[in-house]
Formats: C-alpha cells, structure tokens, sequence
C-alpha cells in the first residue's frame, strides 16, 4: 500500500537536513521504533513493535539508507519480520525537504508491504489514519529535539493499538467539525 504525507516543522532546512542525516535521532523521534545497530555503509539494524488488540508484533530487521544532499532527498529500504507470529513488512521510503518560508516542508512516499497474521490489519484507512496519528508524534519529537527538549518519552517500544486508537479518534472529531 501506498502512503504520501506532507508535513512542517518549524525549523529551517537546514537544521531539519541536519537532523535527518543523524539515523539514530530520526528513530528516536520515531514512535515504537528502536535501533539496535549501525553496521555501516548506511545500513542499520533495528526493530519496530506494534501491538494491536491480543495481537502483537515486533518486527525485527535491516534498513539502507541514503541521501542526496544536494538535493535534499533522501531514501529508506528496509525489511522485517516478527520471529514469533510470523508477519513480515517491507518498505520503501523516500523523502524531501523543501524551505517554506522559516519552515521546513517534508514530504514522504512510502510503498509498505505486509504479509503474515498482521496483514489482516492493513486495510488502507486504519494505516492511512494510523500513520497521520504516529507522523504527528513524529514531527512534535523532531521538533522537540531540535529546540533541544527532551521529546515524549514512549512507555514502551510498542506502539499500543487503544493509544492509537485515541488518537485516531480525536483527530477524525477535529476534522468533521464535532
């Protein structure tokens, strides 16, 4: 499935470049994802959990990631599989970064695939609303490292199914107005 997200974060391109550039503050920032290595030659290892009702995943895997600095883009290729219930994801990943005004204008492409026990929970829009709820976690956290505070701490590297579920909700009542 394919998925496309346009975001701002309010620092200038070249701090928001900076940042990107540094793998293991980007997955910091990013919730229910931990990197356990970096094997060089842009390649990490890491593991993303999720959990979902009695359902739970913990993907566990390798990523390549490169970038154009010229260009500002940049590009994520990653695998994994959950050794325990037998699902396995893949995704590719490509960003750019474009100034917008003393902003930043960060846009993403991502191609995830899903296979496995968890590929029941791929429909489109609870992974479209899902990924809008976890990208605004993501931007509060960058932004948060850049002004230099500590960014939300998660209580665990997994992503919990009602806390997303919260939050879905709270943004599908801002948007219809209720």
């Amino acid at each position: 499935m394919k998925i496309s997200q346009s975001f701002e974060v309010a620092r200038p391109l070249p701090a928001v470049w900076e940042l990107f550039q540094d793998v293991p503050a980007v997955a910091a920032c990013m919730p229910g994802a931990e990197l356990t290595e970096n094997k060089g030659d842009g390649v990490y290892a890491g593991r993303v959990g999720i959990k979902l009702g009695p359902f739970g995943a913990s993907f566990e895997g390798e990523a390549q990631v490169t970038a154009d600095p010229a260009s500002f883009v940049g590009r994520a290729e990653g695998r994994g599989i959950d050794k325990k219930g037998g699902s396995r994801s893949r995704l590719v990943m490509d960003y750019q970064l474009k100034e917008a005004g003393s902003a930043t204008l960060v846009s993403i492409d991502a191609d995830i695939q899903l296979a496995g026990p968890i590929a029941q929970f791929g429909r489109t829009g609870i992974v479209t609303e899902t990924a809008n709820v976890l990208i605004g976690q993501f931007v509060k956290n960058v932004e948060a490292r850049l002004s230099g505070e500590a960014a939300d701490a998660p209580q665990s590297n997994e992503i919990s199914a009602l806390k997303v579920a919260g939050m879905v909700m709270k943004s599908y009542f801002k948007r219809s107005g209720s």
